[in-house]
C-alpha cells in the first residue's frame, strides 16, 4: 500500500461475516490537525470501521495504515501511539477510578501527560477518582473513558460514540478540549451519529450507511446542501415569487410568503432586498437537515442492518 502523510488511510477497505456486508470498499484519508466526523445511523459500519483500523477485526480486503502502519501487520504499536474510546466502555469495577487510569498509562507505555487537565476540565475531584467504578454513573464512566483515550497526548485519538453518558456541560467541556487537540495538531477520528455535535466541532464529515461511504464534505461544503426554510413579508403589493432566484415550494398566506431557498443565500437577499421589505426571516443552516435531505437521495443507504455496527 502506498504510504501517504495522512494519519489514517484506508484502501478498499472491506469487512464482510458471511453474507452481511458490514463494510465495503472504503477509501479514506484522515489528515493531520484535523477533527474527522464519522457520521451515520446505528448499524451503518461506524464501529466495525474502528474496530478494523485498530486490528480488533482483520479485514476481508483492502488495506489501511494508521500513523502510517500497516494495520495487518503493526496493529499492537497502532494501538500502543493511538488514544482510543470504544463505545460502550467497560472498565474494571473493582478498582478505582485512579487505578483503572494508571493501569491503563502503564499498558500503553506512554505516560499520563495530559492527565491533570482532563480530570480538571471534565469535572473528576480526586474525591472521586478514588471511589470503586461499579459505584460511578454512566457519565462518570465515560469521563474515565475520555481521560485514558487522551492522557497519554496521543498524536492520533479514534473515539466511537465519545459523548454517549455525558451532560450538557462536560459535553462543552469535551468539544473545547477536541478544539484544543486540534490546535496543537493532533487529528481526531470520531463516530457519532450526534448530526449537532459534528456540526460543532468537526472540519470535515465522512457519511457512511450500509457499510458503504457515500461522501466525505467539508462541514461547510454540507451544510451548503441544506434547503433552507423562509418567510418574507412585504408592505403593499408583493413581487412576482418566480423571479427569486433559488425559491422553491412557495405557499402565500396573506402578505406573507413561506418558501424553500436552494442553492446562494446572496444572490436570494439581492432580488429580495427592497423599500417595502417588512420582514424577512432565513432558518440557519443545519446539518441534521443537510444528512437528512443526504439520505433520502441516496436511499439504498438510509439504513443497516444491525450486524454491521
Amino acid at each position: 500500500m502506498e504510504t501517504t502523510d495522512a494519519v489514517i488511510s484506508t484502501r478498499g477497505l472491506t469487512k464482510h461475516y458471511g453474507s452481511v456486508e458490514a463494510l465495503t470498499d472504503l477509501s479514506l484519508d484522515v489528515r493531520h490537525g484535523e477533527i474527522f466526523g464519522f457520521l451515520g445511523p446505528n448499524g451503518a459500519g461506524k464501529s466495525t470501521t474502528i474496530r478494523t483500523l485498530l486490528g480488533f477485526l482483520h479485514a476481508t480486503h483492502g488495506s489501511a495504515q494508521v500513523l502510517g502502519m500497516d494495520v495487518a501487520s503493526e496493529s499492537v504499536e497502532i494501538r500502543r501511539l493511538t488514544g482510543y474510546l470504544p463505545g460502550g466502555i467497560a472498565l474494571y469495577d473493582s478498582l478505582t477510578g485512579e487505578q483503572v487510569l494508571d493501569y491503563l498509562a502503564r499498558l500503553q507505555g506512554r505516560g499520563s501527560y495530559r492527565r491533570a487537565d482532563l480530570v480538571e476540565r471534565l469535572r473528576m475531584p480526586q474525591a472521586d477518582l478514588r471511589r470503586r467504578v461499579r459505584d460511578y454513573s454512566r457519565g462518570m464512566r465515560q469521563k474515565i473513558g475520555v481521560i485514558q483515550a487522551l492522557q497519554h497526548d496521543p498524536e492520533l485519538a479514534i473515539l466511537d460514540e465519545p459523548t454517549e453518558g455525558l451532560d450538557p456541560l462536560m459535553q462543552q467541556a469535551f468539544y473545547g478540549i477536541l478544539g484544543d487537540l486540534r490546535a496543537e495538531g493532533r487529528a481526531i477520528f470520531f463516530s457519532s451519529h450526534v448530526l449537532s455535535e459534528v456540526e460543532r466541532v468537526c472540519d470535515r464529515v465522512g457519511i457512511i450507511g450500509r457499510g458503504r461511504l457515500m461522501a466525505v464534505h467539508e462541514v461547510r461544503e454540507l451544510l451548503a446542501r441544506r434547503r433552507r426554510r423562509v418567510s418574507i413579508q412585504w408592505r403593499g403589493v408583493a413581487p412576482d415569487a418566480s423571479t427569486i432566484p433559488g425559491l422553491v415550494d412557495v405557499t402565500v398566506d396573506g402578505d406573507r410568503l413561506f418558501g424553500t431557498l436552494e442553492g446562494d443565500v446572496s444572490e436570494f437577499v439581492r432580488a429580495v432586498a427592497s423599500p417595502s421589505l417588512e420582514d424577512l426571516t432565513i432558518e440557519p443552516a443545519s446539518l441534521e437537515e443537510a444528512f437528512l435531505e443526504y439520505y433520502a437521495e441516496e436511499p439504498s443507504a438510509a439504513a443497516a442492518p444491525s450486524e454491521a455496527k
